[in-house]
């Protein structure tokens, strides 16, 4: 079994966590460590049982916490060589990972991570060797997609590999166009490398899912051009198009900004 929460899912701050029974990772460390440790603390469970921290990519709301969870609790860093350095140069981020905690992952190359096997596969982000994660354990297959701009071939396949997916749906379109964000900020959002609609993510799903799909959590939704009603409202009247009925085919649930999820078993 693979237990999964989302202490974090927002520009405020995103970190997920995976545990099995003998083992447990973070993926993303946005959050503060005293945030981590109240969050799992709740559900009985501790940031000593974390083995291992996966990164996507090098903006502050996902990194700003890694260099001082890696060092007072000699945790391993795995990232892109491209994100490692963006870490180290990133000012958001005031203790840096232990060079002798960095593991350089590449993509599309598939690794044991203790008792996971993970394979990082390209996103398209305005970032430097941005990623998303598939995560296996046993026959349970977990695949995270954040801060996409567009959905690409990759991220297909990693779609209709999925039991268990977390992927981006930030914004509502007219909320975005019609908002307050200056017009350069509503262009970078809205880019090929930028983040990913609720309604492309919908069309996403709905396209490339199989039926190994079980759950689906939206992920890293924006407070100023999204709300998570509408957010669940598009996906779930988009996907009805295609024929596919939520409750029935399988659940979408939205995941807080700033407040834990539930903890959720995978099996």
């Amino acid at each position: 079994m693979l237990k999964f929460i989302s202490i974090g899912s927002g520009s405020s701050g995103n970190c997920y966590y995976l545990q099995t029974a003998n083992d447990a990772m973070l993926i993303d460390a946005g959050v503060g460590i005293r945030t981590m440790k109240k969050h799992l603390h709740d559900y009985g469970l501790s940031i000593d049982s974390v083995n291992h921290i996966l990164i996507t990519h090098d903006h502050a709301d996902h990194i700003k916490s890694v260099g001082v969870v890696s060092t007072e609790f000699g945790i391993p860093v795995y990232a892109t060589r491209e994100v490692h350095v963006g870490i180290q140069r990133n000012y958001c981020v005031p203790k840096k990972v232990p060079s002798d905690k960095c593991r350089i992952i590449e993509k599309d190359v598939r690794v044991k991570i203790g008792d996971f096997y993970v394979t990082p596969f390209a996103v398209p982000h305005d970032s430097s060797g941005n990623v998303g994660f598939c995560v296996e354990v046993d026959d349970v297959t977990f695949c995270i997609m954040t801060d996409v701009g567009h959905v690409t071939e990759d991220m297909r396949q990693y779609i209709g590999k999925a039991n268990y997916l977390v992927i981006e749906a930030n914004y509502d379109t007219e909320m975005l166009h019609d908002g307050p964000y200056p017009a350069h900020l509503k262009i970078r959002i809205d880019s090929p490398t930028g983040h990913l609609s609720n309604r492309d993510c919908a069309e996403a799903i709905a396209n490339y899912a199989t039926d190994k799909l079980h759950h689906v959590w939206l992920c890293h939704l924006s407070e100023e051009n999204n709300h998570p009603v509408l957010a669940l409202k598009t996906v779930e009247q988009t996907l009805r198009s295609y024929g596919l009925i939520v409750g029935k085919d399988f659940e979408v649930e939205d995941l807080k900004r700033k407040s834990p999820s539930r903890l959720y078993e995978l099996v």
